[in-house]
């Protein structure tokens, strides 16, 4: 399967499908921390406007500053703010209208849900063995939900909840704690790779299930 990450510069997800042995390439405006797969540094729209007819899959993970819900307050008063949102709303709308078969957008909880459609289905990385909480939805395009593969949740419950962030969240500067805040998450992405990766041979999604 020939797979397209678009804004990952962390090469987490990339990595999870090349490991899972797929062709897998990532694109960002940010260099990859990672040298397992290849890494186009450029404009991710643009490389999805010129390239999309030649990918199966596309993992797609839009900025979330401008849309989460966590943040979406910082909006009022602020017209250059709101005027963020809107953009990152067309560049998710942008992504949504590729023609690539299957793909799937990920976010936190955010107002694509309200703005753009409801999202199909929200994890937990501590669903997938990593004993984190951090709400993650995707919007899914002929693709089934993940299945979990390690459910940790009652071992999380039971921490405080400062100790179910993921390290660096509390980094020493506002960019180093929105770079570790924007990272994936491993034990997702190998689920992402191990059970999307299996659609290759299937000709629907109902084949699948």
């Amino acid at each position: 399967m020939k797979v397209l990450v678009l804004c990952e510069y962390s090469g987490i997800v990339r990595d999870a499908f090349i490991r899972a042995g797929h062709d897998a390439v990532s694109v960002d405006i940010l260099p990859s921390e990672s040298d397992l797969g290849p890494h186009h540094q450029m404009d991710a729209l643009k490389f999805l406007e010129e390239n999309q007819d030649d990918f199966d899959l596309g993992i797609f993970h839009p900025p979330c500053t401008y849309l989460a819900c966590s943040g979406i307050h910082w909006n009022k008063g602020s017209i250059e703010r709101q005027k963020k949102t809107e953009l990152a709303l067309e560049f998710v709308q942008a992504l949504m209208n590729t023609t690539i078969k299957r793909w799937a957008l990920e976010n936190p909880k955010s107002i694509i849900s309200s703005r753009i459609r409801k999202a199909d289905q929200q994890v937990q990385p501590y669903h997938f063995g990593e004993p984190i909480q951090k709400t993650t939805c995707f919007w899914l395009h002929n693709l089934p939900k993940l299945r979990p593969t390690e459910d940790l949740e009652k071992e999380v419950k039971a921490m405080h909840p400062r100790d179910r962030w993921p390290a660096g969240w509390l980094g020493p500067s506002v960019e180093d704690r929105g770079k570790q805040r924007s990272k994936f998450f491993e034990g997702m992405a190998a689920a992402m790779a191990t059970q999307w990766g299996a659609l290759e041979h299937q000709t629907s999604l109902e084949d699948w299930l």
